[in-house]
């Protein structure tokens, strides 16, 4: 999901105020599936967050009904405002659920995920469950940050296992359930499924005062924050310890257009049942 026991309390208007760049590598994953061979189709969003993006869902399949799943309360009750009928006749709904212990109960032509199974440990473990649930033809698509090495994760690791503040902090970023390519086309291939996965890293501009602090309070932040969240004294001091690291690391471009590069690496999977 958006939300893992140890990133609680999301802010949906944070996530979003960077949604199109959050938003891009779901239309590129989108680009890739084909449409479902029977239809309407079934179709279900695991981490559907806000419900920006499972509102996608509903303009490329009108008359699909379409669920979304996430754990995060908050983000539920933002994605709310997207459900209901379809402009074809489909049908838009959203409900809570926790993906570690998510089995379906029915059966999908299209399951989807994007920038999810991060905060899911074991999600590969999962697949296999998962992908049975597929009619024949469906799809199992998603995508997910693939950026664990780059100097945002790297510093906010280094700066939560430092002495100042391991005590509180420590053990909170631990990305090795996230796989490479290669272990993703792997497991899904060897599944019986017909598979592509790629990577791309998109260089993203970011404009404003601290972006790619701003841009982490969205997302990767937000188990510090919980973790921080009855001593603001202590919030700030992180905060602005973090923010100077990546002012040093993302620094402001000298001249025009000006903003900020933040590179972000994103992996992609689709694969199909024939």
């Amino acid at each position: 999901m958006h939300s893992a026991p140890t990133a609680t309390g999301w802010d949906p208007r944070q996530y979003l105020r960077h949604s199109g760049h959050r938003t891009r590598p779901f239309h590129d994953l989108l680009a890739r599936v084909l449409e479902p061979p029977r239809g309407p189709a079934r179709i279900v969003d695991l981490g559907c967050g806000p419900g920006n993006v499972t509102a996608l869902l509903a303009e490329r399949w009108p008359d699909a009904h379409i669920t979304g799943l996430d754990s995060s309360a908050e983000m539920l009750a933002e994605a709310a405002a997207h459900a209901g009928p379809t402009a074809a006749g489909g049908r838009l709904d959203f409900a809570r659920a926790d993906l570690t212990g998510w089995v379906p109960e029915e059966t999908y032509d299209l399951i989807v995920s994007s920038a999810t199974f991060q905060w899911v440990p074991g999600h590969a473990e999962l697949f296999p469950s998962w992908t049975a649930a597929l009619a024949p033809g469906g799809t199992f698509a998603f995508t997910i940050p693939g950026n664990f090495t780059a100097p945002s994760h790297v510093l906010l690791h280094e700066l939560c296992e430092s002495p100042r503040w391991r005590d509180r902090l420590a053990g909170l970023y631990r990305a090795g359930h996230i796989l490479e390519p290669a272990g993703y086309l792997e497991l899904l291939a060897g599944l019986g499924l017909t598979v592509d996965v790629w990577e791309t890293t998109y260089m993203q501009l970011l404009s404003g005062t601290d972006p790619v602090l701003d841009w982490v309070k969205g997302t990767a932040l937000r188990p510090v924050l919980t973790a921080l969240a009855d001593d603001a004294s202590a919030t700030a001091e992180f905060l602005t310890s973090y923010g100077a690291l990546l002012r040093e690391a993302y620094p402001v471009l000298p001249a025009e257009p000006g903003g900020t590069v933040f590179p972000f690496r994103r992996v992609f999977a689709v694969a199909r049942r024939d």
